[in-house]
């Protein structure tokens, strides 16, 4: 693989940094720049994204509705694995780059690309899961990582370069915080918020009110599940991205999934993440309430052990690793019996489980009864605790004859 680079494919968002990066990148290979963007539900109007690529200088713009397989393949798996990394966080950013990074290789392939490119710094998580997710699906394709290469050192560097090449981009100010937005989520990290004492600011917020301006009265939600996967709200079928979307709507009315968290970054150092992930907040503690009377106690006892790995591989950027995949068969074969009805309360800030069934459930209160039943004699229980303690008493009498 020689040095000189023929096309390049770039991630592009339309923002500061990939608009320079798209005229940088022409500008020292010198050849085509296709720009590629993905509509994960971020939100903003894809056809100005096109306009402002066009008038940086793309050979070409491809522009890809990712939505439905953003929730599909990779929200919904996640959800039927209980992904959380570090107990707090839902992995929504975790879970798009693996994807992005997928359907730009094959742009690549498309378009008889020999480079790919994307505009993560090199301090943070993103760098690692563009890059790995590119080596495992085309390690033949280049790598171009701006950020580690170039004379830049922030912010301003780049609205100076922009301004020079009159790149049509918003040349205020750096914002007080950065954000990253999709179906499941939205982000926010930097500028203010490194203060760990810092409240995150109150307009700040974009997909949920607060909670003291939540309304009065609770909201309550059906959801169906089939095999682990969320089916239908309220007895209507949905799209897996069509329902993420309409729990986002009825959890951010209600103040439902709001998380400020310090983490730590794959490559070493803490960083502070604000969150909103209405949608899969309820999600999650609706499909551990189905679990909760559908999936045997060892079955979920073993997989609870595997969890914080399994998000962690996620996080770490390793979608496509052979561990993932083999996680993620045992995940979804533990999923076969959670199948039923949960339903959620939402109310200011909080959702909780108001009640759930299923055709398949282990429950029975014939047999949990404190009353009679026919099922159980509490006489086994005795030697059953005899049995148990045995070790216990053991190494207590051999203590004592010392």
């Amino acid at each position: 693989m020689g040095n000189k680079v023929e096309k390049i494919v770039l991630a592009y968002s339309g923002g500061l940094d990939t608009s320079v990066i798209l005229s940088w990148l022409q500008e020292k290979y010198q050849c085509p720049v296709v720009a590629f963007a993905a509509d994960l539900g971020q939100g903003e109007e894809l056809h100005e994204v096109k306009e402002k690529a066009i008038k940086t200088g793309a050979d070409r713009v491809i522009i890809e509705d990712l939505k439905e397989d953003f929730a599909r393949d990779f929200v919904w798996p996640a959800i039927r694995g209980n992904a959380v990394y570090e107990s707090g966080y839902l992995l929504g950013t975790s879970l798009a780059r693996p994807l992005i990074a997928m359907r730009q290789v094959e742009a690549a392939r498309k378009t008889g690309a020999d480079a790919v490119s994307h505009g993560a710094t090199g301090k943070g998580n993103d760098q690692v899961r563009f890059e790995i997710a590119y080596m495992a699906l085309a390690p033949d394709l280049k790598i171009i990582a701006p950020w580690k290469i170039w004379d830049f050192k922030g912010r301003e560097d780049l609205i100076r370069y922009a301004k020079s090449k009159n790149i049509p981009v918003p040349v205020s100010k750096e914002k007080p915080y950065s954000i990253d937005r999709n179906l499941l989520h939205i982000s926010f990290e930097g500028g203010i918020l490194e203060d760990t004492w810092a409240e995150p600011p109150k307009d700040m917020f974009v997909l949920s009110v607060a909670p003291e301006d939540a309304p009065d009265q609770p909201t309550y939600v059906d959801i169906e599940f089939r095999e682990g996967n969320a089916t239908a709200l309220n007895g209507e079928a949905m799209s897996p991205a069509k329902l993420l979307a309409s729990l986002n709507d009825l959890g951010g009315r209600n103040a439902v999934g709001r998380a400020d968290i310090v983490e730590n970054r794959y490559v070493g150092m803490k960083s502070r993440g604000v969150y909103e992930t209405p949608g899969g907040t309820i999600l999650r503690i609706a499909h551990q309430a189905m679990e909760s009377i559908t999936m045997d106690r060892e079955v979920m006892h073993i997989r609870d052990g595997l969890i914080p790995r399994y998000a962690e591989m996620i996080y770490y950027g390793y979608w496509f690793s052979p561990e993932r995949r083999m996680l993620q068969t045992l995940m979804d074969e533990a999923q076969r019996n959670v199948t039923g009805v949960v339903r959620v309360k939402l109310y200011r800030g909080n959702c909780t489980v108001a009640g759930r069934k299923s055709d398949s459930s282990l429950y029975h209160p014939g047999f949990a009864t404190f009353e009679e039943d026919e099922v159980y004699n509490q006489k086994d229980a005795e030697g059953f605790i005899r049995l148990s303690a045995l070790r216990l008493k053991i190494a207590t009498l051999l203590k004592r004859k010392q």
